[in-house]
């Protein structure tokens, strides 16, 4: 990257280990880039701290900042010491300008929040509340690596909230329809994971279910 120095001296801002950078629900207009060390991105369920991501050097965090104006969906922990860039809406556009490899980093960043969300709204637009939890199965096993492809049987790391929390429902009724599953023999359930037997089988049910509201 041409010119880090000079950026640095500009934009750069230093973190010291276990400093917290900014916290969830609170108003942000800056966004980050790493330069050295880790940056740890959790959300606060309940009493529990759950690690959402864990982002390297190279990486951009808190970029929706410049999209909407909205509090901060999670909270961003210096892992190591960090040295970051420190950018808001205002000097974006030098950013945009100087350093044109950033700013795609950034569009195919957007693009990819953009379409997350879209995906996550096709979920709650599903009448069927057992094809609503079976199309997040789906979404998760989108975003899993290509290699699973012609595998049925796959094993999710998540928890009965975050599924109720993708489905737009009560982690009670969530609950409920996964027992449904289990006795359906389609899912295993574990404290730690849940495992959906045949994946395909839920992409039939979710398409069929689809084509019916249409």
């Amino acid at each position: 990257m041409n010119g880090g120095n000079s950026m640095f001296t500009r934009f750069g801002v230093t973190f010291q280990k276990g400093d917290i950078i900014f916290c969830e629900y609170e108003p942000g207009d800056n966004f980050y880039l790493i330069q050295s060390g880790r940056v740890q991105i959790l959300k606060i369920m309940g009493d529990i701290e759950k690690t959402i991501d864990i982002l390297q050097p190279g990486e951009i965090f808190g970029e929706m900042a410049i999209l909407e104006e909205a509090p901060r969906s999670a909270t961003a922990v210096a892992l190591d010491q960090v040295k970051a860039l420190e950018f808001n809406r205002e000097n974006f556009e030098i950013l945009m300008q100087g350093n044109p490899q950033i700013a795609l980093k950034l569009l195919k960043l957007f693009t990819k929040r953009i379409y997350d969300q879209k995906r996550r709204f096709m979920i709650l637009t599903l009448d069927d509340i057992e094809a609503r939890v079976a199309d997040v199965f789906l979404m998760l096993a989108e975003k899993t690596s290509s290699d699973m492809e012609g595998i049925d049987k796959r094993e999710f790391a998540t928890t009965i909230d975050d599924i109720a929390h993708w489905a737009g429902m009560s982690p009670a009724k969530c609950r409920e329809v996964l027992n449904h599953f289990l006795v359906q023999r389609r899912v295993e359930i574990f404290p730690d994971k849940i495992v959906v037997k045949n994946i395909n089988d839920f992409a039939r049910f979710v398409s069929s279910k689809r084509k019916y509201q249409e």
